[in-house]
């Protein structure tokens, strides 16, 4: 059997975290988390990746957004999915696949079907397989004859197997309950354990990340057939580092490689031109395109279903849910500057290692009380919550991150990026960028993120990390944060009163449950919800909940009592505090309106 063992040249998490981290509480954890990270695949890979880890590995050199993205492609470009028996001889696959080629990576996880996906160290093994692949016999029903690189594996002999046959080390792609989550961080005994616990444990793995790259190099194997030179490259969470287990797959076609052949000049007498449809717009050519690419995916596609073409939606799309590997998709096309706030993220998630494990936490605070949901309308999005993280880093007295006009100062002429006419320049060498001399923990700074939006003045001014302060609102609406590239657009517009004044209450009250006595250190009494773990209970606050009034009514409303009266005193002793730590280091108190 040829199995060439080799560590993959990208882990994006591994090296996220070689930058230097100051006070976060969680070292240790950033480092395990990178030896993991090695170690993402089958057994036998495991065991070289683990074995070859070292501190000179750890503090390797973080790769752009752009090298990242290229590596995995080419590893996504090298794999094929298999749906598998439920009981199948690892070794025995293993053997029979190794006949194409050496095999790089491979590891198994379960959607609809056990599967597996196998990453061959050259891609003319793939074209092996194939040609060594037949097309099932329909008894009842006729199949398309569509060739692809997702197949299905037999048994032709079970028998000869029976003694060999197990069930297949399957990989968990999905997230654990939030009560599940509330048990597990409990046991720890810091508050930056309990956030460090809670972004290891929800954080998308490396195999899910390959997983969403292969999909993404699927559907491009589709896409190219009609559009040479195209490809379809996932954007948004997946990809810039705050991607959560069973977030959805965005992906967007990108044209601009068949574009880019008309830049070639020549001093030929002559030229030729392809004969090409016209149309009224680019939006309309967009829509046709997407209508196309879904119509193929609905009619011939095994695996995708549910297809939607949500063509006259402000970003036209396609929506279809891929069964292989269970993501829920979105196809959207030429989505520029969607790619450039992802690739923004990225960076900052880079930055420092404590952006990313704060915007976890608050993401998950966030949607255990409800203040984001899965379904479109006036509450605030996950987007919205990472820029509100974003500012209040950049507004610390020591910055720990710095504003989007300073990277665009580091810049040179290869970054410069100007999409339909809005500025999008920022430094991609991470290396430019000097480390914060910040040295807060992860506990202290959530609950600073609490009382710093609890006192928010957010009827008059707007949140603009491009400048990193305050603004006054161009616009009537409850919440404004400036979009960091098309710079007159909100990304909040859609929320309302309402949806704000819930989450500016419940940011009020984790503040107070964080300042309460025990709740930044676990209790000598053992188990008990406290720190994080408490700030993910149920909110007693909320009164529009039927299970939450009968836990008030049942002793509850206690806690509001005492909340309230713990408001009501730091009203009156606020008047001596500062109102935030960037004026003078002291704790802002928390105020009501």
């Amino acid at each position: 059997m040829r199995l060439s063992i080799s560590v993959p040249a990208v882990m994006a998490t591994s090296l996220r975290f070689g930058r230097i981290v100051r006070a976060t509480g969680c070292v240790s954890f950033l480092r395990s988390a990178s030896v993991r990270n090695h170690g993402s695949v089958g057994p036998a890979v495991q065991r070289e990746s683990t074995s070859s880890s070292s501190q000179s590995e750890i503090n390797r050199e973080i790769k752009s957004f752009a090298e990242l993205q290229n590596e995995r492609q080419e590893q996504a470009e090298r794999s094929v999915l298999l749906t598998c028996p439920q009981k199948v001889s690892e070794k025995s696959l293993l053997k029979y696949l190794s006949k194409y080629g050496d095999i790089n990576n491979y590891f198994f996880y379960e959607s609809f079907d056990v599967c597996a996906v196998v990453e061959f160290s050259q891609k003319n093994s793939i074209a092996m397989l194939q040609d060594g692949t037949v097309m099932p016999a329909g008894k009842h029903e006729s199949c398309i004859p569509f060739k692809s690189r997702v197949f299905t594996l037999k048994i032709n002999n079970p028998d000869d197997q029976a003694n060999t046959r197990q069930s297949l080390p399957c990989l968990k792609q999905s997230a654990i309950s939030i009560n599940e989550l509330v048990e597990r961080i409990s046991a720890e005994t810091t508050l930056d354990e309990q956030i460090c616990t809670l972004t290891k444990t929800y954080e998308l793995t490396e195999e899910n990340v390959r997983l969403r790259f292969l999909v993404c190099s699927l559907l491009q194997d589709i896409a190219i057939q009609y559009f040479p030179n195209c490809s379809v490259k996932p954007f948004g969470s997946s990809v810039n580092g705050f991607g959560k287990l069973g977030c959805d797959l965005d992906m967007f076609l990108d044209l601009d490689g068949i574009k880019e052949q008309n830049s070639n000049k020549t001093s030929e007498p002559f030229s030729v031109e392809y004969h090409l449809k016209r149309v009224p717009s680019e939006r309309a050519a967009t829509q046709n395109v997407l209508t196309l690419i879904g119509e193929c995916l609905d009619r011939f596609v095994p695996g995708c279903v549910g297809v939607q073409k949500i063509l006259n939606a402000r970003c036209p799309l396609v929506r279809f849910s891929h069964q292989p590997s269970g993501f829920q998709c979105d196809l959207t096309a030429n989505n520029r500057i969607a790619m450039k706030s992802t690739e923004m993220l990225y960076l900052y998630g880079s930055i420092d290692v404590r952006v990313r494990a704060l915007v976890f936490t608050v993401r998950t605070w966030a949607r255990a009380h409800g203040i984001t949901s899965s379904i479109p309308g006036a509450w605030i999005t996950n987007f919205s919550l990472t820029m509100m993280v974003i500012f209040f880093l950049q507004k610390r007295r020591h910055a720990i991150i710095p504003t989007l006009d300073q990277l665009k100062a580091l810049a040179d002429a290869k970054d410069k990026h100007i999409i339909d006419g809005n500025d999008c320049t920022f430094v991609r060498d991470i290396n430019k960028i000097s480390v914060s001399e910040n040295t807060e923990t992860l506990g202290q700074l959530l609950q600073e993120f609490f009382e710093f939006y609890g006192n928010f003045a957010f009827q008059k001014m707007s949140i603009n990390i491009r400048k990193g302060k305050e603004q006054t609102k161009p616009e009537v609406s409850p919440l404004h944060i400036q979009n960091p590239f098309e710079q007159t657009l909100n990304v909040s517009k859609n929320v309302n009163q309402t949806q704000l004044e819930r989450f500016v209450s419940l940011a009020r009250e984790g503040a107070w449950i964080l300042q309460q006595e025990g709740m930044t250190k676990a209790s000598v009494l053992g188990y008990r919800p406290w720190g994080l773990a408490a700030l993910l209970l149920p909110s007693t606050s909320d009164t529009g909940n039927k299970a939450k009034k009968r836990r008030r009514r049942e002793g509850a409303s206690e806690r509001i009592k005492s909340l309230l009266e713990s408001l009501k005193n730091s009203k009156s002793d606020g008047k001596n505090d500062a109102t935030s730590e960037s004026s003078g280091g002291k704790r802002p108190s928390l105020r009501t309106k």
